[in-house]
């Protein structure tokens, strides 16, 4: 394993710098980033939720500590400095038929905009798996009429995913599952390695350069994507698997001991 020598990292935010269902962000995450932008690092989130949807801690944390590009909603909407660099919109005829077919086998769904997410119906499923990413949010079947939507999400149990897989391939999404209940249908496209190659290119970072910390299963392309990848010690098997290296867990703050681990603060 070579020593990294990243120009720019990009860290998701749910159990990597942050856990949901505790709210907490450790001490140590605010050192890390410090530490980088001592050393001219630049630094990146690289989230599958939108901006709206960020935690105030981790949106503090951006504020604060200048956090120089915001990657969200699994890289279709790119920040830099403030200034939108780039977006992905769905195409709303894709979306009209797919939700169509969703509706048709019961599924309830939301539109996730940059500013906004608004589910299709309020069945518990859906609440459940709202509650910790944004627990108040608009009921409207029609909203990505009149709106940008990067990102749908479904909500279903696993006994649905072929059927929806098929579904969404055919109308050029594809899926991946977040929650017990929670899916996420994006531009087949679309990931946080699409976004990455895009922010990248547009601040003429080489990929080689670049590096990322992740844990789930939308971090695998971008594990794979990055010139280094690290998965947190309580990260999928999978994801674990795609890395370049495996950190300790958010508990034992394991970004700021993987960075000093690999020598780069």
């Amino acid at each position: 394993m070579h020593n990294p020598k990243p120009k720019i990292i990009f860290f998701d935010i749910d159990d990597t710098l942050y856990r949901k269902y505790t709210d907490t962000l450790r001490p140590s995450v605010t050192e890390a980033v410090n530490a980088l932008k001592s050393k001219g690092i630049l630094t990146a989130i690289a989230t599958g939720r939108p901006y709206v949807a960020m935690p105030a801690k981790v949106r503090a944390l951006a504020e604060e500590a200048g956090i120089d590009l915001l990657l969200t909603i699994n890289g279709q909407f790119i920040r830099h400095n403030g200034s939108v660099l780039k977006t992905f919109p769905l195409r709303r005829e894709n979306i009209a038929a797919l939700c169509a077919d969703l509706d048709g086998l019961g599924i309830a769904h939301a539109f996730v905009s940059n500013d906004n997410i608004a589910v299709s119906e309020p069945l518990p499923e859906v609440e459940k798996a709202m509650r910790h990413i944004l627990p108040q949010h608009p009921v409207d079947k029609d909203f990505f009429r009149s709106n940008d939507v990067f990102q749908i999400l479904g909500f279903y149990g696993k006994e649905y995913d072929a059927r929806v897989d098929a579904l969404a391939a055919k109308y050029g999404f594809r899926t991946v599952r977040w929650h017990e209940t929670g899916v996420d249908i994006l531009d087949i496209e679309g990931s946080k390695a699409r976004g990455i190659r895009t922010a990248a290119a547009a601040l003429g970072i080489d990929i080689a350069d670049t590096m990322a910390f992740g844990d789930g299963l939308n971090d695998i392309e971008m594990m794979k994507a990055v010139g280094f990848g690290v998965c947190m010690g309580n990260g999928h098997p999978d994801t674990q698997a795609a890395a370049d290296y495996v950190c300790p867990t958010v508990e034992e703050d394991g970004v700021y001991n993987g960075l000093k681990a690999l020598g780069i603060i």
